[in-house]
């Protein structure tokens, strides 16, 4: 792998990783107004705003688009590393 695949990869699994630390700030909601917590949303609310518009979340809590999220940044990350190492 070369050395730009593999800061490609690391950016993939960190915004992955803002990603699951968003699901589990969500069943804490004291923690949601932490600083750290403010950021996270930051970063990962425009993006899971996207799948939020075409899967509302149901019954007003249960919340998908953070599975459609990671699925998509998987698909987004192989094809990017498949046009990479051609």
């Amino acid at each position: 792998m070369s050395t730009f695949a593999a800061i490609i990869h690391y950016l993939f699994f960190l915004y992955t990783i803002f990603l699951f630390v968003r699901i589990v700030g969500s069943w804490f909601p004291k923690f949601y107004f932490h600083l750290i917590m403010r950021f996270v949303s930051f970063l990962t609310d425009p993006y899971l705003n996207l799948f939020r518009r075409l899967i509302p979340p149901i019954g007003g809590s249960l919340d998908l688009s953070p599975i459609l999220g990671y699925f998509a940044l998987e698909i987004i990350e192989k094809i990017i590393l498949g046009f990479i190492a051609k």
